[in-house]
């Protein structure tokens, strides 16, 4: 049986105590120390922290620790902290267009139970993927979206969230820019996946116009979604080297290769909790 833990993970103005404060808490409370670290932003003076620990024989129940927490330490510190346990299983939704790499990584690492997730439903503006869905049994939902019907269309999206009570929105390569008002709904909870060639070469062929300048790099970024464009806060990055022998096809292959390699790991890093997202930058712990 895999051993049961709490994950907390904590930012707030450095200061003296703030270690000792966090793992006394744990340890006074019969908490068995499982990983530990911290980070300090020296520019800023701010203080982050994630730490893992054993629920076995620990003597808060698991649904009063956030309050504990917060009254005893977070309250001292002017602590902005999240509590999180190991053994939950977040629903994700996904979004997709018409692009399979990133779609179809997902539902095979899914398939394969690498990530302990539900699916509760797939949201699409084209009947393209439908057939997969199907396939694994997955709800789809084609919502097509023009800029007449863009405000009904998000509504219906954030609705179906809402009816499956989802935890994480990811965009496997929805080929819609979302509105304010859906982003505020999931601060931090909608992870996008775009090509490193922003923002020179931007539009429908990046890869055609990347190869006709002759790059000698292709890549990706995954990132939380804000209301500036391919903007948030980067979560994952890669590149990989091209060189002038290589064709276009080429390009396109590493290119996605590298998306599907790159937004998965962003996702692999949100469900296991090793993000605090700070002021529009991320800190990830190993």
């Amino acid at each position: 049986m895999i051993q049961k833990t709490a994950i907390l993970l904590i930012h707030c103005p450095d200061q003296a105590g703030i270690l000792a404060a966090v793992t006394d808490f744990i340890s006074n409370n019969q908490g068995n120390i499982i990983t530990l670290e911290q980070h300090v932003e020296e520019f800023e003076k701010h203080f982050f922290m994630r730490v893992e620990w054993s629920l076995e024989n620990f003597s808060i129940p698991r649904e009063k620790i956030s309050e504990f927490f917060g009254t005893l330490v977070a309250s001292k510190f002017g602590m902005l902290y999240n509590i999180c346990f190991n053994d939950f299983r977040p629903k994700i939704a996904l979004f997709v267009s018409k692009y399979s790499h990133c779609f179809f990584d997902i539902l095979s690492r899914y398939e394969s139970k690498e990530w302990k997730i539900e699916i509760p439903l797939i949201i699409s503006n084209h009947e393209k993927f439908k057939y997969i869905a199907e396939r694994y049994k997955i709800p789809f939902h084609c919502i097509p979206i023009t800029k007449e019907n863009k405000a009904e269309a998000e509504a219906n999206e954030i609705k179906l969230l809402q009816e499956n009570n989802i935890d994480l929105v990811v965009l496997a390569r929805y080929m819609q820019v979302l509105t304010g008002n859906f982003i505020d709904k999931y601060p931090n909870k909608i992870i996008n996946i775009h090509h490193s060639s922003l923002p020179a070469f931007a539009g429908a062929k990046p890869y055609e116009s990347a190869y006709k300048r002759g790059v000698k790099l292709v890549g990706a970024t995954a990132h939380y979604v804000t209301e500036d464009l391919d903007a948030g806060p980067i979560i994952a990055q890669e590149v990989r080297p091209v060189s002038h022998k290589e064709g276009l096809k080429d390009l396109k292959r590493k290119g996605k290769n590298t998306e599907k390699f790159v937004l998965a790991q962003a996702i692999w890093l949100h469900l296991n909790h090793k993000i605090i997202s700070y002021k529009n930058k991320t800190i990830i712990f190993s």
